[in-house]
Parts: structure tokens; C-alpha cells; sequence
């Protein structure tokens, strides 16, 4: 005789386990699916009090949906987002006035002034007489922007204009030039005309004009090499001996000064720089005379400097052993301007 046995109803039984293991979850917290016995089997069962969404999401950590979630989420990383900005500019500001209220030097507050210093520094060990500028092809060059008017007098005489060179090994004035007393110095100088600067072997190169402003324009310079300025007139000497600008220029005097024919404008170079092959007194600019903008009648072209160094219109030439006067390094700019 078979009976039908009508499984028992369990209320609330919390943690079941039978036999060692943890009945798996049912939608039903009032029943539990699983083996009571032999023969004995209880069904889930669902409440009207407990829906089967609820549970889901109370299991899940969802109390409002996953838009609500991701929506709460969203304002923990905007809070943490003003935070730390809020911080950024508050330590940016801290750093700011404490680097305005150091000691100037030169006009610069110390650090960086100090910063400046360590980029000469870098730029002068890694310059090499050896490393070239890039060049390009011709039909890269274009004209350049005008930039700059210091020292651009728009009434100057081009016909007035000569090339003053100071700073001779003993006053040398390189045969039968003009020769001048440097108001300046007192020193005894040469005054050359712009045939007796194409006299000088002709170079032509196209280059690119790098500007401290962060543009730049591929050009095609001509003119003559400083260097071969210098070997024909000869700068002063550290050890008073006849120059060799080849053979030892480590014994010339470590500077040069260009000044415009006002002196509003003036950069300093090192020797090294200045006698770089690709430092031209340069003019003409793609095939044509030097124009007054681009400082005609003769500037410098030198692509291992920024623009700043590319001084236009050049008046005087000075040999020195003293660091010159720079015209953007007294208004915070790196002296040694290299790249």
C-alpha cells in the first residue's frame, strides 16, 4: 500500500545544511530547495510579501536600479576630481609667490635664473664644431616673418653703412682698410664695406629659422662665413700669440659681440658658435638682396641658434674676452640661445 506523502512546509529556516553542504539559493527565502530525506522533497515556493525582483536586487547591493548606481558613482568622481584639482591650484599658487619673493639676479628671481644656467650648460656640452644644422631643398625655402624692430632705424642710410670690426690681434687692420677708434673700447679698428665682406669665399645654405616663439621657416641664406672673417683680419689671442682660427681656436679670445648701428639691439655669441661653418654674415635671402625688414644691408644667419641670436643689420663686430651684453638675456632669456 502506497501512501502519497505531502512534503512538509518549512518556515523561516535560516541557514540550512544538510549533510556538510550549504543548500544552493532559491528565490524564496522561506523555502529552501534540497533532500530532507529519502523520498522527502521541498519545493521554493514564492510569498506575495517577498517578490522575486526584490530579492534579486537586495542579493545584487541594487537598491535603485543600475542608472541610480552609476549616477552615484558619477558624484564620488566629480568630488574626487574637485579635490584634487582644488589642491593642484592651491600648490601651484604656494609655489608661484614663493618664486616671485626670491632675490633677483640679474633681474631674474634666482631659480630661474638658475634653470637658465643649467640649459647653457647642457647646450654648451653637447655642441659639437662637427654637427650641421639640417638643410633642405631649395624649393622648401620661403620667406620668413618679419619679427623684431629693435635697432631697425626705418630711416637709415643704407649708403652710410659699414661693417665696424673691433678686437684685432695687435690693432691688425688687415692691410689697407679703413680703420676706426672704437668710442667704446678705445681700440683701433676696421671698417669694411659690403663689397669687401663678398670678397670673402661665398656660402650658401638653406636652413631653418627656428623663432624662441615656437614657429619656424625653412630659408636659403648667402653670404660669408664668420669664420673666414676671422681668419683674415685675426681676433685677439689669450696668449698674445699670432691667431689661428683653424689650428687653435681654443687660443682666441672666447667671444663676440654684434651690435646693431644705434645699438638698440646687441647679442652675445660664444667663439664656438661664432665660428660655426654654418654662421654666415649673410646678404641675400632666397637669391635676393637682403630687404630693410630682413636687415639689409647684412645680418646674421646662424641655425644653431634661435632666432633671437640672428641678429639683422649688424654694425659691430667685437673679438672680446668679456661676456657680452645680450639684449633678450637681460630680459630673462637664455644667454646661450643654442638648440
Amino acid at each position: 500500500m502506497n501512501d502519497k506523502v505531502n512534503p512538509p512546509r518549512v518556515e523561516n529556516p535560516g541557514n540550512l545544511n544538510t549533510e556538510g553542504e550549504n543548500p544552493k539559493a532559491v528565490d524564496s527565502p522561506n523555502v529552501i530547495a534540497g533532500s530532507l530525506g529519502p523520498g522527502v522533497t521541498v519545493q521554493p515556493t514564492g510569498t506575495a510579501e517577498t517578490p522575486t525582483a526584490s530579492i534579486h536586487e537586495a542579493r545584487e547591493g541594487r537598491s535603485g536600479g543600475p542608472d541610480q548606481e552609476l549616477s552615484r558613482q558619477a558624484r564620488l568622481r566629480t568630488r574626487r576630481s574637485f579635490i584634487v584639482a582644488g589642491a593642484a591650484a592651491l600648490a601651484g599658487l604656494s609655489g608661484w609667490r614663493w618664486l616671485t619673493t626670491r632675490r633677483l639676479d640679474d633681474d631674474i628671481p634666482w631659480p630661474l635664473r638658475s634653470v637658465l644656467q643649467v640649459n647653457e650648460q647642457l647646450a654648451r656640452d653637447y655642441f659639437k664644431s662637427s654637427r650641421r644644422a639640417p638643410t633642405f631643398a631649395l624649393s622648401s625655402a620661403r620667406e620668413p616673418k618679419v619679427n623684431g624692430t629693435e635697432g631697425m632705424d626705418n630711416e637709415f642710410d643704407l649708403s652710410t653703412w659699414k661693417l665696424r670690426v673691433v678686437g684685432l690681434h695687435e690693432n691688425n687692420d688687415g692691410g689697407s682698410h679703413k680703420t676706426f677708434v672704437d668710442e667704446v673700447t678705445g681700440e683701433r679698428g676696421v671698417l669694411l664695406d659690403l663689397e669687401e665682406i663678398k670678397s670673402l669665399p661665398r656660402v650658401e645654405m638653406v636652413t631653418e629659422l627656428k623663432c624662441i616663439e615656437g614657429w619656424s621657416q625653412i630659408v636659403r641664406w648667402a653670404g660669408a662665413r664668420l669664420s673666414d672673417l676671422a681668419a683674415k683680419f685675426g681676433p685677439v689671442t689669450m696668449s698674445g700669440a699670432a691667431p689661428d682660427v683653424q689650428g687653435a681656436p681654443e687660443d682666441l679670445v672666447r667671444y663676440v659681440s654684434i651690435e646693431t648701428p644705434d645699438r638698440g639691439y646687441y647679442v652675445g655669441l660664444d667663439m664656438a658658435s661664432a665660428l660655426h661653418p654654418q654662421t654666415l654674415l649673410c646678404y641675400e635671402m632666397n637669391g635676393e638682396p637682403l630687404s630693410m625688414p630682413h636687415g639689409a644691408p647684412l645680418r646674421l644667419a646662424i641655425p644653431v641658434k634661435y632666432g633671437i641670436k640672428n641678429i639683422k643689420r649688424i654694425g659691430t663686430l667685437r673679438f672680446t674676452d668679456q661676456r657680452p651684453a645680450d639684449y633678450w638675456a637681460e630680459r630673462g632669456y637664455d644667454w646661450y640661445a643654442g638648440h
